[in-house]
């Protein structure tokens, strides 16, 4: 039977949300800004990354941005390319939604052994 063995899986999934702001398709079709992170944690870094975007070109975009992203780098980095790459009213949300799913990350393995 195939699969993955659970015993050798170093990745954990976090989420993050945050209210969309109203007057976008976001709100509409979601309600909020979603992110769910796949995230090494004996490395810290991001694998894989979802998210509630309405358009594929802007879920492409961020997947860019964060894949391959080392955590124990700091947020700063990652929010200062978005403040700078991406225009559009739901940046602060994604901004927090981001913050809140790395930050459920480091208080979820703060405690765990590697």
């Amino acid at each position: 039977m195939g699969g993955i063995n659970i015993h050798t899986l170093d990745t954990v999934i976090v989420t993050g949300y945050a209210k969309a702001p109203q007057g976008t398709s976001m709100y509409e079709l979601y309600k909020h800004a979603g992110i769910v992170l796949e995230i090494d944690y004996k490395t810290h870094t991001i694998e894989k990354a979802d998210f509630t975007f309405v358009t594929g070109l802007t879920k492409d975009f961020f997947e860019r941005i964060l894949i391959g992203y080392r955590l124990d780098e700091g947020l700063e980095p990652l929010i200062q390319t978005i403040k700078e790459h991406y225009f559009a009213p739901s940046q602060q949300a994604i901004i927090v939604a981001l913050q809140s799913a790395v930050q459920r990350y480091w208080d979820s393995t703060a405690n765990r052994r590697i």
